[in-house]
């Protein structure tokens, strides 16, 4: 995440290949969070994403708030729209819808995937879906069905979001992974190796993963 010129530098100097910025579909959340407009908020992007072109860098831009926001509640479809062509104005290489505090059901991902892929190639589209809600699986399903097939995941579910209590961290890679498997989707990953990683992450950390598939694996496992 490069928020500004120096955090770019940082990752220049880190040796990053890839930068993301984000803005808000909603109002409420960028004017609480970061005391701006949505328009304010991009613009300031503009020399990041030049920097980054003229590096030779990949820029994905985040949508933050796309199925719901933690101040202002539901957020209009064209709000996402209108920050997707925003981006497309930038020359960002990817775009992604993301679900922050995991308020999105299937009927809301369909109806706001549906309406990004008018203006933007779908295989330029990512789905990002918190699970505070349970709803992150059918949701990646909703998204697949309407031309998506790049999407964020957590191994072992791990993380959270900062701006919504008691919400979860991204839907939980094993989980998808079981899921992308049973629908006969090759996604190139090896399945147990990540299941193994999500376990000795969790010992690790001292914490239970939240990833189902990879909780049921591991049991079955140790039996």
């Amino acid at each position: 995440l490069t928020p500004n010129m120096k955090g770019f530098e940082g990752a220049l100097a880190a040796g990053a290949d890839e930068i993301v910025i984000f803005g808000a579909a909603s109002e409420a959340f960028s004017q609480k969070n970061i005391n701006c407009s949505i328009a304010e908020s991009i613009a300031r992007f503009e020399p990041v994403v030049q920097a980054a072109r003229e590096a030779g860098i990949r820029v994905r831009g985040s949508i933050s708030c796309a199925l719901g926001c933690p101040y202002q509640g539901e957020v209009p479809v064209e709000a996402v729209v209108d920050v997707a062509q925003r981006y497309l104005a930038m020359q960002v290489d990817e775009i992604d819808v993301a679900d922050t505090i995991g308020v999105g059901t299937p009927k809301r991902v369909r109806e706001v995937m549906a309406a990004v892929t008018r203006v933007v190639d779908p295989a330029r589209i990512s789905g990002h879906f918190h699970d505070t809600y349970g709803q992150a699986l059918a949701n990646i399903l909703a998204a697949l069905e309407t031309g998506i097939s790049i999407f964020h995941t957590s191994v072992a579910g791990l993380g959270g979001c900062p701006y919504a209590k008691g919400a979860t961290g991204n839907v939980a890679t094993e989980d998808v992974l079981y899921m992308l498997r049973g629908l006969d989707i090759d996604t190139g990953v090896d399945f147990d190796a990540v299941v193994d990683i999500g376990q000795w992450m969790s010992a690790h950390l001292n914490r239970k993963g939240s990833s189902r598939a990879g909780n049921a694996i591991a049991a079955k496992r140790a039996a």
